[in-house]
């Protein structure tokens, strides 16, 4: 909602950078004020994972529990 809001008020972009560069400093603004976590962020970075081998850490969780 918020992209669409930021791209509403603009009428037309000069090229592709200029779009791209509106939606990155857009993102920042929006991005500070999340507060809630991503749901289901673990089994997301999983398949990320396996998808794009090699490029991102594979994130475990353990499920020992401390007696």
């Amino acid at each position: 909602m918020s992209l669409r809001k930021t791209l509403k008020t603009r009428g037309s972009f000069a090229h592709d950078k200029a779009l791209l560069k509106i939606l990155y400093l857009a993102l920042e603004r929006i991005t500070k004020k999340w507060t809630m976590p991503i749901r289901d962020w673990g089994g997301a970075i999983n398949q990320f994972s396996i998808v794009f081998e090699g490029r991102i850490p594979v994130y475990k969780r353990s499920f020992t529990q401390e007696i």
